[in-house]
């Protein structure tokens, strides 16, 4: 196995104050990729718990969404705000935010740091309040967003182990159904893993149709909470979701709602997160830069997986049950044929 070559730029080369600190962008080749695509044009639903529509970093980057996080009541309720329909916004609901911001903040316009696809539109799709939801809303906030122009659907989200059964049962088909029903539509699904030390994909992302994307730290090793990228379909990869130990430098820094931060972190309005749920979006992020540039979504995954690396190595084309197919390069997955 070689040594993994270094990328020529670096999160750093970017006007956003927090970009030193952005070691997922890096491990990514993020900012390599952008010669080749900035994912312009292009619109991720990030199918979470709301998104703060007021962030400055996050602001110019939205599309209407959608609230289906609506209490038993009609839906939609409302339009993807992470507050949903009563107006108050919970501590757990700054996931959603989060998310957006590692897919595509804003670059260069000196606010906080960027997002893998800064040219990329967010679709804020409310399906979780308090951190929780059903499989019918996060159906329902699926389907939304593949009929509503979504190049991508983000699910930082998942079901304990153990529910992929009730899928394959066809006890609850909801969200598989709605993932099957995106792809059909040409929408690239990408889904978090679990944080479960687990050896399957969680349900959504072990549905057909899901990228399922397992959690790296900072040397490139699965994430201890990690679930392993298995999957039936095999259709798996591995992106940056930090370590999980409590070390803001150590996981992966992004926008939350404004005030949010924790002073730990020292950022009012952005805080540092480990998860697979902050993995997932690394990918769609990359996902929109190869949607932007004509690509199917067949060859979209196709791209991310016979570019993936296996970690601290250049060796592309192997499937390992821990990483899937390997640690996303978005340089070399947008300069691919």
């Amino acid at each position: 196995m070689t040594a993994l070559a270094a990328p020529t730029a670096s999160a750093a080369d970017t006007t956003d104050p927090l970009a030193s600190q952005q070691w997922g962008l890096d491990q990514v080749h993020a900012t390599d990729a952008w010669n080749n695509s900035t994912g312009a044009g292009q619109t991720i639903a990030v199918v979470d718990t709301g998104v703060d529509m007021g962030h400055p970093d996050l602001q110019s980057q939205l599309v209407p969404g959608a609230t289906f996080a609506c209490g038993g009541g009609p839906a939609p309720c409302g339009d993807g705000d992470w507050r949903g329909p009563d107006g108050v916004g919970q501590e757990t609901d700054i996931h959603g935010t989060h998310v957006s911001g590692i897919a595509a903040a804003a670059a260069n316009n000196g606010v906080g740091g960027a997002g893998v696809a800064p040219d990329a539109k967010i679709m804020p799709v409310k399906v979780l309040e308090n951190g929780s939801g059903s499989f019918a809303d996060i159906g329902a906030g699926i389907r939304y967003a593949a009929d509503n122009g979504a190049n991508v659907i983000n699910l930082s989200l998942g079901a304990p182990p153990g529910s992929q059964l009730l899928t394959l049962l066809g006890l609850n088909a909801d969200a598989k159904d709605a993932v099957a029903y995106a792809r059909e539509k040409g929408v690239v699904v990408v889904a978090s893993a679990g944080n479960e030390t687990a050896p399957l994909c969680d349900t959504p992302s072990w549905e057909q149709g899901a990228m399922c994307v397992a959690a790296s730290d900072r040397g490139e090793q699965r994430a201890n909470y990690s679930n392993f990228g298995l999957k039936l379909d095999m259709k798996a990869v591995t992106a940056p979701g930090g370590a999980g130990n409590k070390v803001c430098a150590d996981d992966i820094i992004a926008t939350v709602p404004r005030g949010m931060g924790t002073p730990k972190c020292g950022q009012p309005d952005y805080d540092a997160l480990a998860g697979t749920s902050m993995a997932a979006p690394h990918v769609s992020g990359l996902a929109a830069l190869l949607t932007a540039q004509g690509r199917s979504a067949d060859q979209v995954e196709k791209a991310l997986m016979d570019t993936a690396h296996a970690p601290g190595s250049n060796e592309t084309g192997k499937y390992d049950l821990q990483y899937g197919h390997g640690i996303v390069d978005a340089a070399a997955a947008t300069a691919a044929p």
